[in-house]
């Protein structure tokens, strides 16, 4: 119980912050929304195939969006000389490692709610019926963003090149994750059955058990200087 509220605890340092200022939420949306908006140009209404395409342009737009947000998980604290204070407190690096996690998997879980009927609109597929199982998607697929994303975050912020060295390191390592969303999500919105999304679904949920116990164990290798 100590632990989770360490975890909690952490986590609500970082969401009243960002909800100061809405620095990652505002930059995560807007650039998923221009995402979207230039792909709408690329496939017009009525194109060959656009349903097809909607979900990997979505998974695109999230991928890329939630890049910006994890860039700035461990950047402010850095910058601020907030992260040597975090290091320095009476916690396990774990649950500075789950609180960075569940705080970026919440943002980047909100920006995609609101990109999602966007998306819908734009692409003309299909929302109120298959939404349960898209949040379903979404949820899977976040939680595996966020927490490849955060440890990824942890380290290349120590690097001079920091704003570039979190993709070259997230999408290789991420790249499961968006294969399976995009084909779970391509079928849940050509109407097909739950089943035909399950194995989808173990390869996402396997993915966020696998990094989910062995990124806190490497996390305190990560943060030391």
């Amino acid at each position: 119980m100590r632990f989770i509220r360490k975890v909690t605890a952490l986590f609500w340092k970082d969401a009243l912050s960002e909800f100061r200022t809405k620095e990652s939420l505002g930059s995560m949306f807007v650039f998923a929304l221009l995402a979207l908006f230039i792909f709408h140009f690329a496939f017009p209404p009525g194109a060959e195939r656009l349903s097809e395409v909607a979900s990997g342009i979505l998974w695109v737009s999230f991928a890329f969006a939630s890049v910006l947000g994890l860039n700035r998980s461990f950047i402010y604290e850095k910058d601020h000389g907030c992260l040597q204070g975090l290091l320095l407190c009476p916690v396990d690096r774990s649950a500075i490692y789950l609180g960075k996690v569940v705080g970026n998997g919440v943002f980047m879980f909100i920006v995609e709610l609101l990109i999602l009927p966007v998306g819908s609109l734009f692409f003309h597929f299909p929302l109120l019926n298959p939404l349960p199982r898209l949040i379903c998607i979404i949820i899977l697929s976040t939680v595996g963003f966020s927490a490849v994303g955060t440890l990824l975050s942890a380290i290349s912020v120590n690097t001079r090149a920091r704003e570039v060295m979190l993709p070259v390191l997230f999408f290789p390592v991420i790249l499961p994750v968006i294969l399976a969303a995009v084909k779970s999500t391509t079928n849940v919105l050509a109407g097909k059955p739950f089943s035909e999304i399950g194995s989808w679904l173990v390869l996402l949920a396997g993915f966020d058990i696998i990094f989910l116990v062995i990124s806190p164990l490497i996390f305190e290798y990560v943060v030391e200087e």
